[in-house]
C-alpha cells in the first residue's frame, strides 16, 4: 500500500450474508492491513463498507474510521444499484476532500479460489487547466461533463468489484456448502453405526438373559 495518496477512501465489498466460507474475514483483514499500513506511513483514511457482514465485523476494531455503509445489497446486482452506491460513495468522497478511492474486494479465479485485490481510483486533474482530455470538444459545461464522465468511470468500477466480489462469494458459499454436506452426512453415519452397536448390544444382552434363565429351569 505504499503507493497509496496522503488522504484515501477505503472500500471494502463484504456480502449480507455468512456461511460463505473466509470470504468476509479476508476483506477485514485486508482492511485493516490497509488502514494499519497508511497510519504507519502517516496517512490518512476512512471508510465506506459494503455489505453487513462487513460492517459487523469492522464496527470494533476500525468503528472511528467507518463513515457510513451499505446494508440490504443483494447479489447479483445490476448496474443501477452499482451507480446508486457509487453516488453515495462519490458524496462522502468530496466531503471528506480525499486524494484517491481504494477498492479492497475478492476476485474470482476458479471455483475453489479466490484472492483479495485493491483498485486505486484518484481524481481527475483539474479540467480548468486544460490537463483533461485535451483536444476534445463538449457539448455543455466543461466541469459538468467531466465530472459525469468520472462519475460514469465510478460506478462501471464499482459495477466490476461488486460483481467479482459476488462471484467469489458465490462460489465459496458453494464449497462452504458441499462441506457441509460431506461433514452432515459423516456425521449421520457415525451416529447411525452408533445406534446399530447400541441396539446390538442390547439384544445380545436380552438374549444372554433369556439363555440364562431358561438353563437355570432346566437344571431344576
Amino acid at each position: 500500500f505504499e503507493e497509496l495518496p496522503q488522504k484515501c477512501l477505503i472500500v471494502p465489498f463484504t456480502s449480507e450474508t455468512g456461511l460463505c466460507g473466509g470470504v468476509n474475514s479476508f476483506i477485514s483483514k485486508s482492511t485493516k492491513r490497509c488502514v494499519k499500513a497508511l497510519i504507519d506511513d502517516g496517512k490518512d483514511c476512512n471508510i465506506v463498507v459494503v455489505g453487513e457482514k462487513g460492517r459487523s465485523q469492522m464496527r470494533r476494531p476500525l468503528g472511528e474510521k467507518i463513515l457510513t455503509s451499505a446494508s440490504g445489497v443483494q447479489y447479483p446486482g445490476s448496474f443501477a444499484l452499482a451507480s446508486s452506491l457509487s453516488t453515495e460513495v462519490i458524496k462522502e468522497f468530496k466531503e471528506g476532500d480525499f486524494d484517491a478511492l481504494v477498492f479492497i474486494y475478492n476476485h474470482y479465479l476458479n471455483p475453489a479460489t479466490y484472492q483479495q485485490m485493491y483498485q486505486v481510483v484518484s481524481m481527475p486533474k483539474n479540467s480548468s487547466e486544460g490537463n483533461f482530455l485535451v483536444g476534445y470538444e463538449c457539448d455543455g459545461e466543461w466541469d459538468e461533463t467531466v465530472d459525469s464522465m468520472y462519475e460514469y468511470m465510478l460506478a462501471s468500477q464499482m459495477f466490476y468489484c461488486y460483481m467479482d466480489a459476488g462471484a467469489s462469494e458465490q462460489s465459496s458459499r458453494m464449497a462452504a456448502m458441499e462441506n457441509a454436506t460431506k461433514n452432515a452426512g459423516e456425521m449421520i453415519d457415525s451416529l447411525t453405526l452408533r445406534y446399530n452397536r447400541a441396539r446390538q448390544s442390547r439384544i445380545t444382552t436380552e438374549l444372554i438373559e433369556i439363555i440364562s434363565g431358561a438353563s437355570a429351569l432346566e437344571g431344576k
